[in-house]
């Protein structure tokens, strides 16, 4: 961290909550402490909130301590809990103090990365780093942001989706009768490769419908894709921009949960090895398909790469296919969406700037529209 830190009342005031009651609590501790630790202390007073797996909030005891001595010990994953706080109480109060504040909520998955603190903060009247209410809900149910992207003519792979009261017992045949065999389930609310299984029978599908039936109650059922994964790293309100993208190459079967945050296999690389006028389209797909599912501050948008100038399976390769976009994608060592903005030259700390501004722009442009 560098910079003296100035007066307590003319720095930003940056509330990070962390934690959270979804499957993805872990990578969210982690991405906080990534976080708390680059945050410059002379430009912002960082209050850490925690939220426990059971929905209690806290201030991170933990997180304070650390920071009242430089930082320097923050561990690798932050303890959610600490001295127990009301939303309610802390928000307003953060609304009606005279120095600015931001809200950076760091939840990956539902009950947080789905609009439902987004609209919290709405109602506290605090400017907040990320999508809005209706982007975060939409991108977060898979089911229906592919409805929304179908509508916006941007391509992706084939797909079946229902819900869990409209399974037949016929459903899994025929499934596998529309996409073929391997194929992807997942639940339609979850990130991180949660609750992802790849299928290579009825009987598999069967079985990996019922997983992803414990974290949601819609499925998703994917084509298995042949091609490569890229990834795009997206910053912006209304004006977004792309950094390079990169490619996933995966260590496990596929970029599991594991792959992604436990094991050491997978391996990112920054330019993706598909040519510069694919790079240049996929930077292209990633900010159309931002703003078709009204995304606002950042996402990491990630895509199938087949190249046309391939044969898959006797047939052409299909160009790019959406894969999903995360509204709050994982800050973590790891994590590919730092990765692809500082291989463009921009830095941790100055990508927490970048979302703090943006967040700032959107509520006082958000304000002017709704003050009546």
């Amino acid at each position: 961290m560098s910079g003296t830190p100035i007066d307590t009342d003319e720095r930003i005031h940056l509330i990070v909550v962390f934690g959270g009651e979804s499957a993805e609590h872990d990578v969210s501790c982690t991405t906080a402490a990534h976080v708390l630790a680059a945050a410059d202390p002379a430009k912002y007073r960082i209050t850490p909130i925690g939220i426990s797996t059971d929905g209690q909030w806290a201030i991170a005891d933990q997180a304070v301590a650390a920071l009242a001595s430089g930082g320097g010990r923050l561990p690798a994953q932050l303890d959610p809990t600490g001295s127990d706080v009301s939303p309610t109480p802390i928000l307003s109060a953060a609304s009606a103090e005279p120095s600015t504040t931001v809200v950076m909520p760091l939840l990956h998955g539902p009950m947080g990365e789905d609009g439902t603190i987004q609209g919290l903060l709405e109602l506290a009247n605090l400017p907040y780093v990320g999508t809005g209410v209706l982007g975060s809900a939409v991108a977060m149910d898979k089911a229906m942001a592919k409805q929304v992207v179908a509508a916006a003519g941007i391509p992706q792979a084939r797909y079946r989706a229902f819900a869990e009261h409209e399974m037949t017992p016929s459903l899994a045949t025929t499934i596998v009768d529309d996409l073929g065999l391997p194929v992807f389930v997942k639940p339609a609310n979850m990130g991180s490769s949660v609750g992802v299984s790849k299928a290579s029978s009825v009987d598999e599908l069967n079985a990996a419908i019922d997983v992803a039936l414990s974290y949601d109650e819609v499925v998703v059922v994917e084509e298995a894709v042949v091609g490569k994964e890229i990834e795009v790293a997206v910053l912006g309100n209304h004006q977004p921009t792309a950094a390079t993208p990169g490619e996933i190459v995966p260590g496990d079967d596929f970029y599991s949960y594991e792959d992604k945050y436990l094991a050491d296999g997978s391996y990112a690389v920054i330019p993706a090895p598909i040519g510069d006028d694919a790079l240049a389209t996929a930077k292209e797909l990633a900010i159309e398909t931002y703003r078709a599912l009204r995304c606002e501050g950042l996402s990491r948008v990630d895509f199938f790469w087949e190249d046309p100038a391939t044969e898959i399976n006797g047939k052409p390769g299909r160009g790019f296919l959406l894969n999903e976009v995360n509204t709050m994608p994982g800050f973590t060592p790891i994590s590919m969406f730092p990765k692809m903005w500082i291989a463009d030259g921009v830095s941790y700390p100055e990508i927490i700037d970048r979302l703090v501004d943006l967040a700032l722009e959107r509520h006082s442009r958000r304000r002017r529209n709704t003050a009546h």
